[in-house]
C-alpha cells in the first residue's frame, strides 16, 4: 500500500489502468485514448446503494453514448461476482475488477471508513470524468447516489460542447 499521496485533481493525467471486467472483457485506459469516459468507483457489487447507482448508469447509458462517453464501474469484487451482478440487473457496461487494489489506490479512493464503530479500509464512492486527452475533467468525491448519474451526464455534455 502506498503512503498518503496528493489526491488527484482536475487537470491531472488520469492514472493508467488495465483490469478484467464483466462479460469476459478487459478495460484499459490505453484503448480509451482519444475518447472521453466515466470511471466510477463503488464499494461492493449487489448492495443497495451500489445497485441503485449501477442501474442508474445503465438506464442513462444511451445518453452517455450519445454524448460520446463510455461508462466503466470499478470495485474490488472478483469478476465472477461482477458477472453475477451484471446478469442479475441487466448491466451492459463493463464492471471492472480491481482485486489487487492498484487502481483504487492510484485514484485515491481506497480509504479508511467506519461503520458501527469499526474502522476498515474500503472504496469511497467516487466518480471521475476523463476527457479525450486522458486528463481528469471533473471529480465527484464521496458520492451520494440520488441525482448523481444526472449530474455526471450534465457535466459530460459540456466536454464536447454538445448540449442535450
Amino acid at each position: 500500500m502506498m503512503d498518503k499521496h496528493t489526491p488527484l485533481q482536475v487537470g491531472d493525467k488520469a492514472p493508467a489502468f488495465s483490469m478484467p471486467a464483466s462479460g469476459g472483457r478487459t478495460v484499459q485506459s490505453a484503448s480509451l485514448s482519444g475518447k472521453p469516459y466515466v470511471l466510477y468507483f463503488y464499494p461492493k457489487a449487489d448492495t443497495p446503494g451500489c445497485t441503485k447507482e449501477a442501474c442508474g448508469f445503465n438506464e442513462a447509458l444511451q445518453a452517455f453514448e450519445k454524448a460520446g462517453l463510455s461508462v466503466i464501474g470499478v470495485s474490488c469484487d472478483p469478476v465472477k461476482k461482477l458477472d453475477a451482478f451484471a446478469t442479475k440487473y441487466g448491466l451492459t457496461f463493463p464492471l471492472a475488477s480491481d482485486e489487487a487494489g492498484h487502481v483504487t489506490e492510484a485514484y485515491g479512493v481506497w480509504v479508511e471508513k467506519s461503520m458501527y464503530g469499526r474502522t476498515y479500509m474500503g472504496i469511497e464512492r467516487a466518480t471521475f470524468l476523463i476527457d479525450a486527452s486522458g486528463n481528469i475533467a471533473y471529480i465527484w468525491p464521496k458520492v451520494k447516489v440520488s441525482g448523481h448519474v444526472e449530474a455526471v451526464l450534465a457535466q459530460a455534455s459540456t466536454l464536447n460542447g454538445t448540449p442535450d
